[in-house]
């Protein structure tokens, strides 16, 4: 398990996720009013860029095209923020289409904490840093900016069936 630093204490009554548009924007959500929001449970594997998959891993939470309907953006790219202050980018449409979610529960049970509980976005189709652990919002802009281990030299996009694990790759 990797994490870029101190696993945060996040207590669920002062937790919010945030969607910052491109003109600023704001679109937020407490933890209840998350929990409210119509729940998925996707059945997906997750790659990580050490070079491990774990293979039919179920989820809980709540889709990102859930908390993006309704946004009027012209966004292609996002910055996911973390409690702690951890970032990583991604295309929009990578997180459409069913193909994203902010996950709070694993395997049947709450998230952990040092799994990234309470909350973190849960992007399987791409190496598992882009699944930011302990989510709290995301900022759409409208040309890619790197995250956290982007800017160390890893990939920005994170295919893991192309192996794109580092830039150049």
């Amino acid at each position: 398990m990797l994490s870029a630093g101190p696993t945060p204490k996040v207590p669920l009554d002062s937790w919010e996720f945030v969607i910052t548009t491109e003109t600023g924007a704001e679109y937020r959500w407490s933890w209840s009013e998350l929990m409210a929001l119509p729940q998925e449970t996707p059945r997906v594997d997750i790659h990580c860029v050490t070079r491990w998959s774990k293979l039919g891993t179920t989820w809980q939470g709540v889709s990102l095209d859930t908390l993006l309907d309704g946004i009027d953006t012209d966004a292609a790219y996002v910055l996911a923020h973390s409690y702690g202050g951890y970032t990583t980018n991604l295309p929009l449409d990578d997180l459409r289409g069913g193909r994203a979610w902010v996950a709070h529960t694993f395997e049947g049970g709450d998230l952990p904490a040092e799994h990234g509980g309470p909350a973190r976005l849960l992007v399987p189709h791409l190496y598992f840093w882009k699944s930011a652990k302990w989510v709290r919002g995301l900022r759409l802009l409208s040309a890619d900016q790197p995250g956290f281990w982007e800017t160390a030299g890893y990939h920005d996009y994170g295919d893991p069936w192309r192996e794109q694990r580092y830039q150049g790759d």
